[in-house]
């Protein structure tokens, strides 16, 4: 398993910097033990929320197959929207990797951070299940209009996502390990 952990468009991020890394390593070890699966290959990202936008709409369109300029411009805007209120994300690759995205203005110190890194590494552990990236993409490119899904798969995805963000918030107090009273 390969990991890296960069900043984007982030000057003078490099104590944050850091911190993430090394609070990254130990988190990847602590969701591995915890979580059934496999960690996949990972990209870790500190930005900011328009930062988030570029970088998460450019991943689900790649993760779509969608090609148009006019389509990628539409899905930065509504990815931008979201991006001001999330605090991280975690997208597949095509490749079988994961990027995950953590918006540093929402995280005003190391116990937030934490419990949102935790978050997320739980949905890449998630990616590795069975059909889960297929499922993901089949809703990516209904998105996106390029490939409609049936009325039962949307269903059966927006469940699929709650029940993985139950999940995920389950296992937050995973970062009680990683700084303690984070997950408080």
């Amino acid at each position: 398993m390969k990991l890296t952990v960069s900043t984007h468009k982030l000057p003078g991020y490099g104590p944050t910097l850091r911190t993430t890394k090394r609070m990254t390593e130990q988190a990847v070890r602590i969701v591995n033990r915890a979580v059934p699966g496999s960690m996949p290959d990972l990209e870790v990202i500190l930005t900011n929320a328009r930062g988030m936008a570029e970088l998460g709409a450019a991943a689900y369109t790649e993760l779509a197959g969608v090609l148009d300029k006019r389509t990628r411009a539409r899905a930065e805007r509504d990815a931008l929207r979201e991006a001001r209120d999330a605090a991280g994300r975690a997208i597949p690759r095509t490749d079988g990797s994961a990027l995950v995205l953590l918006n540093v203005d929402q995280h005003p110190g190391e116990a937030e951070m934490a419990v949102t890194l935790v978050h997320e590494l739980v949905h890449c552990m998630q990616f590795s299940r069975r059909d889960v990236v297929e499922r993901i993409v089949r809703d990516a490119r209904d998105g996106f209009r390029v490939e409609r899904q049936s009325r039962r798969q949307a269903r059966e995805h927006e469940r699929a996502v709650e029940q993985d963000e139950r999940e995920a918030y389950g296992k937050e107090h995973l970062a009680n390990q990683l700084v303690p009273g984070a997950a408080a």
